[in-house]
């Protein structure tokens, strides 16, 4: 008897001809949009799936595994994995795997990319050569701060922060800094990485803040305004991680109040909405999280899925099983 799978959303090539060669049935979400619930729900319905491809864009909770009762693995094609309640799935015996360290270059080198766009003013200047305001070399315009010996304070020391703390130490010559829940041996070898004791002791350190932490209970909010408040007023805050990591309400008002100089996000509290006035502010930079969007990243993110489900399929060990406590 042939495997079915459903799929949420086309995801490349390389993970659809996997599945395929393995002559595993399987039905796909074709729009090129989120997929409605509703309509997820609906496609569940109409057939006995055993497994699941899903993007962090959908909610899998109770209500999908009483609608598709038959499932038995959900392959989310994402490093995080918050969109699914893998407490829920565990109770059911389904199991919940990822793809952890498919875009750890590609978010690591965007994190980078957004720092120098703030601290270097890119997106205004190029405003400015738009809007025809260029008038001559003018030694005052658009004045940046160079990131050599400035600290870079990490929240998160896993694969990207720890990739992210190579580029800057190495390429760019800043100090390293960081907090999480372990240290992290290897990042304070090679780049000389100083380990504080919680966030409230890193902040006031920090001329650059960078959030790599996976969206968990107790990383929700984990930085609130009482934070904002310990900054310097000369920092930066970049967020690749996930959005409700960051207070947003409280965020656009410490930016406006200057409790810290900027911000560069890629994800958002409540995407794909943004704060009340987070985009009227000129000293923020906001891009769609895009920051594992290379060809690479996503065409790793999608053989990691599929061999996930092949994996569980041909009764080998999933590698990519989440596993909470």
């Amino acid at each position: 008897m042939s495997h079915r799978i459903y799929i949420t959303r086309k995801i490349p090539d390389v993970g659809i001809k996997m599945l395929q060669d393995k002559g595993y049935e399987f039905d796909m979400y074709m729009e090129n949009q989120v997929i409605p619930r509703a309509e997820m729900l609906s496609a569940l319905k109409e057939k006995e799936y055993d497994a699941l491809l899903t993007l962090l864009t959908e909610h899998i909770d109770a209500e999908v595994f009483d609608t598709a009762p038959s499932v038995k693995i959900v392959s989310n094609y994402a490093v995080g994995f918050n969109n699914v309640d893998v407490v829920e799935a565990n109770k059911r015996g389904i199991v919940v795997a990822n793809t952890p360290g498919a875009s750890t270059s590609a978010v690591a080198e965007f994190t980078v990319a957004l720092i120098l766009a703030l601290t270097h003013k890119l997106i205004d200047a190029d405003q400015f050569m738009r809007d025809g305001k260029y008038k001559g070399w003018d030694p005052y315009i658009f004045l940046g701060t160079e990131l050599a010996g400035k600290t870079l304070g990490l929240i998160g020391a896993g694969r990207i922060g720890s990739e992210a703390a190579r580029m800057l130490s190495h390429g760019l010559g800043m100090k390293i800094k960081y907090y999480d829940t372990r240290r992290n041996d290897v990042i304070e070898k090679e780049c000389g990485a100083v380990f504080v004791s919680s966030i409230e002791e890193l902040l006031p350190l920090a001329d650059v803040v960078s959030i790599h932490v996976p969206l968990l209970p107790t990383t929700h909010h984990l930085l609130n305004r009482d934070h904002f408040k310990l900054m310097k007023k000369t920092a930066i805050l970049i967020n690749t991680s996930r959005g409700p990591v960051v207070d947003e309400t409280a965020l656009v008002t410490a930016l406006r109040e200057g409790l810290c100089a900027g911000a560069a996000l890629d994800v958002y509290e409540n995407e794909p909405h943004i704060a009340d006035g987070l985009d009227m502010l000129p000293n923020v930079i906001l891009t769609p999280h895009i920051g594992s969007a290379t060809d690479i990243a996503r065409d790793t993110m999608a053989v990691m899925a599929a061999q996930n489900i092949i994996e569980f399929f041909e009764g080998e060990e999933v590698k990519n099983k989440v596993v909470v406590s």
